[in-house]
């Protein structure tokens, strides 16, 4: 290797730049980095370390900037950020597959506490995140020199970075200067570090990435190097435990919804490139072909890099199969030619697969996970759901099982539930297979379908709900609007913790409602302290159901204007409430904060063991059902009286749904990808794609037919609600359920209008035909079949 001295001018400059770098708590301008970054690039640099990041990935000046920096074949390492241990934290550019990402460990090889967790959020609701940091470096108490004299130790991936990009200089440095650009760039950079990594035993992938770096190993690498692609990481193995956590703490089993594994293509062959033809899945022996894979994947791969989703599902006739599935996955990817040649670069990439696979679990044990109706920051001001957070005020982790609920999709599994996810709107399931759908600080709105199909899911197919809520006070979200220097801008929050007025709108057919209070303290239940971090109240609930109530203090900003004008409240606020439905069970709760790992204080995850035993299982405990709590009167409150809705916002702007078209996407089992879901298509076969088996529905998932009701249902136009204020959906009208009641499905009335109409037509055709001659195709058996 050569010595520092004999460096080309850049690279000794860098070098001494990267191990001198210091990470400032301070305000930094876009502007600023955007100027550094042209510098950069007319300056021909070749290496860039970047100490700095935020959570904004979509600051397009910015990472456009980054973009056509990583193009001009400018190598970048970045900090992955210091927001560990949470997941879901990764900084902008690290996050950036372009980009280098550096977490950081101690002289123990062990994760730096601060160090920052993937998996990436950008992918989030309809895709899945990819796999960061790239790799981990020393960053723990490392010596460097004091600006004026002497040295000091500094921890932070701010520091761990700078010597990553050390290295990188060290690695260019071996590279012949008349072959460096030929070689050398973001791409085959990234493909030396993490081959050449060392895989650390304990921590997962989403902590470490493809391991601590090892100049000598990556040395090697680059010695021999030839331009090529690859895929990063370049095998999934569920044996292999805790590394690839998560997809190892759950195996795969046939009808589930599609398990997702997000991977990067790295072309090292030039800036561009393309895909040739479809992936292929090669299956090892018999039984691997039980897995079927749909691919998703970079049109184009720019600047150096794109992505390679695999949508993973076991066939129906894998239902009862136990045992594991091996086999590759291949792409091939193709280059223009490069300087001084002819013709096209072609490279063939691998993805080594090994999976486990279990006979499908009772719906009893299976949960379904909304992550569509999640919103996170950015783009817009998404406020925390715990208000005592003061020095984290934005909802960025992403709100994934995966991310920072990862602790409690862990807890779950170790009891023995299978969690799905749904990225996709609630049309999209079956709810026949799934024993409770979780749905846990949301903030979003519903489409009327989605509302329709889930009180049909409920009422019809024996579907159980489990909803989480937090706060939502619309004086409360004005007050905490602020100026960003950044944006020269007002923020102020689209919605609070979670969407009340949507998540009432979603629960009224069932009599339930949550309020406007933001309720604060310690409660005792079960011998177990619990905190409640700024949770909401329940205002509407059937009698016959079980309410929880404590005393609480209300942190509203109505309830402070309550306060100043001489009211007051010393009445226990309901939070807990469980209820039968039928043949269904739904549990409601007003905080979600015990739940999520990020800035917990209580958790209360034995609480949702005993709800998700009572939804799914239909076990009763004697704490959460004694007849203290069983309510003899429904709670009510008028529907004006409900939380509304802001008018003062465009809030489709921050909407999936809003403005949106309803569509199952690739996130969905394969037989609803590209429609409206489950019982909004043609009766008795659902769209399918080619080569894949048409699944019968018969009458489709939601049909009834031997259920009345009284009462019709109002229709609303969301559009016009958000603008109104607080229009609220009541299947029930003003009244409340005094006992659970049973719904049609929303097929039902026009389904019997439709028949009756049908066979009086028919009678009347009867009796035209003993008038009059029979004619040629009169006949109309079967034109109504499908209904």
């Amino acid at each position: 290797m050569q010595n520092v001295s004999d460096l080309h001018p850049t690279l000794r400059f860098m070098l001494s730049v990267c191990l001198q770098t210091r990470s400032l708590m301070q305000v930094s301008y876009t502007s600023w980095f955007l100027d550094a970054f042209n510098y950069a690039i007319a300056s021909n640099m070749d290496v860039l370390n970047l100490s700095i990041g935020g959570p904004d990935y979509l600051d397009l000046p910015f990472v456009e900037k980054v973009l056509e920096l990583t193009a001009s074949n400018i190598i970048m390492v970045s900090a992955i950020g210091n927001d560990g241990p949470l997941y879901g934290t990764l900084n902008n550019p690290g996050d950036q597959s372009d980009v280098i990402g550096v977490g950081g460990i101690d002289y123990n090889d062990h994760i730096a506490s601060f160090s920052s967790r993937g998996m990436s959020t950008w992918e989030i609701p309809h895709g899945y995140g990819r796999v960061k940091p790239d790799i981990v470096a020393y960053g723990r108490e490392i010596m460097g020199s004091k600006i004026s004299t002497g040295c000091k130790t500094l921890s932070g991936t701010s520091v761990a970075s700078p010597v990553v990009a050390g290295v990188v200089c060290l690695l260019v440095s071996v590279i012949p200067e008349n072959e460096r650009k030929q070689l050398l760039n973001p791409a085959s950079m990234k493909q030396a570090l993490v081959e050449g990594a060392a895989k650390l035993s304990g921590p997962n992938m989403y902590e470490q990435g493809a391991g601590r770096v090892d100049l000598l190993e990556s040395y090697e690498i680059l010695k021999t190097y030839t331009p090529r692609a690859s895929i990063f990481p370049s095998v999934l193995d569920y044996t292999d435990c805790p590394y690839a956590w998560p997809f190892c703490q759950q195996p795969l089993y046939a009808d589930a919804m599609p398990v997702l594994f997000n991977t990067t293509i790295l072309n090292g062959m030039g800036v561009i490139g393309y895909i040739e033809s479809q992936p292929v899945w090669h299956p090892s022996n018999e039984e691997s072909n039980l897995l079927s894979i749909h691919f998703t994947y970079s049109d184009i791969i720019w600047p150096w890099t794109g992505y390679l989703a695999l949508h993973m599902q076991i066939k129906e006739e894998g239902a009862k199969f136990s045992g594991e599935i091996e086999g590759n996955v291949t792409v091939k990817v193709y280059s223009p030619p490069g300087l001084g040649e002819t013709s096209f670069r072609h490279s063939t990439c691998v993805l080594r697969l090994k999976l486990k696979v279990i006979p499908t679990p009772p719906r009893s044990v299976r949960v379904l996970w909304d992550q569509f109706h999640s919103i996170k920051y950015p783009p817009g001001y998404i406020p925390r759901d715990s208000l005592d957070v003061r020095n984290d005020i934005l909802d960025w982790h992403g709100d994934h099982l995966h991310t920072n609920f990862h602790i409690m999709f862990n807890m779950l599994r170790d009891a023995g539930y299978y969690i799905e996810t749904l990225g996709s709107p609630l049309t999209c399931f079956d709810a026949r297979h799934y024993g409770t759908l979780m749905l846990v600080d949301l903030e979003d709105e519903y489409f009327e379908e989605e509302i329709q199909k889930l009180r049909d899911d409920v009422v019809n197919t024996g579907l159980s709900l489990v909803v989480f809520g937090d706060w939502y006070n619309v004086d409360t979200m004005v007050k905490m609007r602020f100026f960003d220097d950044n944006t020269r801008s007002w923020w102020t929050p689209v919605t609070g913790g979670a969407n009340i007025p949507a998540l009432n709108d979603l629960l009224a057919p069932f009599g339930i409602a949550f309020g406007d209070r933001i309720l604060n303290g310690d409660f005792n239940l079960n011998d177990e302290l619990i905190k409640y971090a700024s949770g909401t109240n329940i205002v509407k609930f059937p009698s016959g159901g079980y309410v929880h109530s404590f005393p609480f203090y209300d942190s509203s900003e109505s309830a402070a204007t309550h306060s100043f004008l001489g009211g007051k409240d010393n009445a226990d606020s309901p939070i807990l409430g469980l209820v039968e439905v039928g043949g269904s069970r739904i549990a409601v709760y007003g905080d979600s904060n015990c739940l999520d790992s990020s800035h917990m204080v209580t958790n209360c995850y034995w609480l949702l063991r005993k709800i998700l035993d009572f939804t799914g299982k239909k076990v009763k405990d004697p704490i959460l059902f004694s007849n203290s709590v069983k309510l003899k009167t429904p709670l009510h409150q008028d529907d004006d009286q409900l939380p509304s809705r802001r008018t003062d916002l465009n809030f489709s702007m921050y909407s999936a749904v809003l403005g949106k078209e309803l569509i199952c996407r690739s996130d969905s089992r394969f037989d609803v990808w590209g429609t409206k879901g489950y019982g909004l298509q043609v009766r008795g076969r659902n769209r399918r794609l080619p080569g894949y088996k048409a699944i019968d529905l018969g009458m489709g998932l939601n049909s009834s037919s031997d259920i009345s009701i009284s009462k019709s249902p109002k229709v609303v136009d969301k559009s016009k609600e958000i603008s109104s204020g607080n229009k609220f959906l009541s299947l029930l009208y003003r009244d409340d359920l005094d006992v659970p009641v049973v719904f049609p499905s929303h097929w039902l009335v026009p389904a019997v209008v439709g028949v009756l109409g049908i066979l009086l037509l028919i009678n009347f055709w009867r009796i035209r035909q003993k008038r009059r001659r029979r004619r040629k195709g009169s006949n109309s058996s079967g034109r109504f079949s499908n209904l």
